[in-house]
């Protein structure tokens, strides 16, 4: 089962994704392209061409898991990056702001004691 936890890192590879990719070409664009080491545990997120569909790839330690979700109107939001790397980092919180269509450019955190233990 994918676990979303702050403990985690989240990876989103920038360019579009061919959607009808699974675990073995999703995992070569992650060592390719992204250079990291898809067996570590992170989390890669691939974002359709149109931007209607996600899938994000985790090794799990005895095997892939894939979360796919496909909308039926609208869009996902990728974060603004200035750099030009392949992959964008992002947050355990942005990751479920996407993946609930929540506009991350009107995001206003308030100030909040930060505890490492924290599930999201």
């Amino acid at each position: 089962m994918l676990h979303l936890s702050d403990r985690g890192r989240f990876f989103i590879f920038r360019h579009a994704t061919d959607m009808r990719k699974s675990f073995q070409g999703l995992a070569a664009i992650v060592s390719q392209h992204m250079k990291k080491d898809v067996l570590n545990g992170d989390i890669y997120i691939f974002i359709s061409k149109r931007r209607n569909a996600i899938k994000l790839l985790r090794f799990e330690g005895d095997g892939f898991a894939i979360f796919y979700k496909q909308l039926e109107r609208g869009t996902f939001e990728l974060p603004a990056t200035d750099s030009d790397t392949e992959s964008i980092s992002t947050t355990c919180d942005q990751l479920l702001f996407i993946l609930k269509g929540v506009a991350l450019k009107k995001i206003k955190y308030r100030t909040r004691y930060p505890h490492l233990s924290t599930v999201c």
